[in-house]
């Protein structure tokens, strides 16, 4: 009987909320929304009976004598030696995820009915809160990259709409298209590695990669670091995560504290034996971790605002995350990333009101606040002063990024303009023609 329950509970878990997101975008396409209220109730209850699912499928995979059940329903389309397998893995590490996923979202939502109420954006909002669900689960319980990549790529696409959130204002776009060309260059890597896997392992189901060995296992795993590295903001995207903030705060909490943020740290979990295999992927793993720990924490300490601290916070915790990774600890950084994700969703719903807890913990201690950070006394004031300015510039990444990389791009860009609508484009426009009346006016 459970059997026999196991691969439609499954899909259901899936496919649930990405149903809802159809619902709901095809009532607004029709011009037809529901109320905030019954909005807010139908997300809350779809959360609930999610959680019901997942409890089932833990105890099922409690009752087997394995330490992991896959549900196969079969392949989403073939071409001639080549499918993607519609697969999904129940394990430990899936499930926590996906219990983490819909645990924190459901208590996001609850809270943004209230937090959005009355705002032009509401039913946006929880549009993509639903499609950042289904993208989340079908990343967290894929069996394959294939399928991982879609769920990686829902999730990107619901970040990157809810940092452009607040469309009137400019700065929210400006750090929109900068997450969005982040992950476009981070998911690529994703791309290039499943094209690799199909090539030299036959598939890219994590049975099938994880039977690789030699150079070839190698290449795969630092391509998927860096696209690893461009979901949980490390190593070469570190910039990309203190833009984000621009979103509303449920959507930081949820995104860039507690699940978006750790997918990367999930796919490494995922490829961990191949980690262990190759001395230079276990190198490359723990100095990307370690060196964004440290330069986030020294940025963290700088910022006035309490929803960029925490990003930088949240970069140090994935750091050592990575790290924990690439020592081979792999229990210790599952149970690092619910601790942390339950701890960074509570502080970034809390942040609005953090200037109120903090007037009201300074009078319960009579006015005598130990220093945050004593150690930071004992340095040299040349040495104060010095970690300060490289906190500010956040070790001077945007502005590395923008002179090497960013400006050479848009002059390569502006060269290709050039070639592609011919060179009459290119030349200044002519000077317009003025009357005598107007030069003499202008004399």
């Amino acid at each position: 009987m459970m059997e026999l329950l196991l691969p439609p509970l499954t899909v259901a878990l899936i496919a649930a909320p990405g149903c809802l997101f159809l619902a709901l975008a095809t009532g607004w396409l029709l011009d037809h929304q529901p109320t905030e209220r019954m909005l807010a109730r139908i997300t809350l209850v779809l959360h609930v009976a999610l959680g019901l699912i997942l409890g089932y499928l833990a105890f099922a995979l409690w009752r087997s004598d394995s330490d992991h059940l896959l549900v196969d329903r079969g392949r989403w389309f073939t071409l001639g030696d080549f499918g993607i397998p519609i697969a999904f893995l129940i394990d430990r590490v899936s499930l926590t995820m996906a219990a983490l996923t819909v645990g924190l979202a459901g208590i996001v939502a609850s809270f943004s009915a209230r937090y959005m109420h009355r705002d032009p954006g509401f039913f946006r909002f929880f549009l993509l809160l639903n499609l950042f669900t289904f993208g989340a689960l079908v990343l967290f319980l894929s069996a394959s990259l294939d399928l991982l990549f879609g769920g990686w790529e829902l999730v990107g696409l619901s970040s990157v709409l809810l940092v452009g959130f607040f469309q009137y204002r400019r700065d929210p776009l400006r750090n929109a298209v900068r997450v969005f060309a982040a992950y476009r260059l981070a998911d690529l890597q994703i791309v290039i590695a499943t094209v690799l896997a199909h090539h030299w392992f036959g598939g890219a189901k994590w049975s099938d990669m994880l039977s690789g060995t030699g150079s070839e296992a190698a290449w795969i795993v630092v391509l998927l670091l860096v696209g690893a590295c461009g979901k949980s903001a490390q190593g070469p995207f570190f910039g990309w995560l203190a833009r984000a903030m621009e979103g509303p705060t449920p959507s930081s909490a949820v995104f860039y504290g507690a699940i978006s943020v750790h997918a990367g740290a999930f796919l490494l979990l995922r490829v961990q034996p191949l980690i262990a295999a190759s001395e230079v992927a276990t190198a490359l793993v723990i100095g990307a971790g370690l060196a964004t720990a440290l330069v986030a924490t020294v940025a963290q300490r700088t910022r006035p605002d309490a929803k960029t601290s925490l990003a930088y916070a949240a970069q140090t915790q994935v750091g050592l995350i990575f790290v924990e990774i690439g020592l081979g600890w792999t229990g210790l950084a599952l149970l690092h990333i619910v601790g942390h994700a339950m701890l960074r969703t509570m502080q970034f719903l809390r942040a609005p009101s953090l200037l109120h807890d903090h007037h009201k913990l300074h009078a319960a201690a009579g006015g005598q606040l130990r220093p945050a950070d004593p150690l930071f006394a004992l340095l040299p004031m040349g040495a104060r002063y010095w970690l300060y300015r490289f906190g500010m510039a956040a070790g001077h990444y945007d502005a590395f990024m923008d002179r090497f990389v960013v400006a050479p791009v848009m002059r390569i860009a502006k060269m290709l303009a050039v070639f592609e609508r011919g060179p009459r484009l290119a030349e200044p426009l002519p000077k317009p023609r003025t009357t005598p009346v107007l030069e003499r006016a202008v004399s």
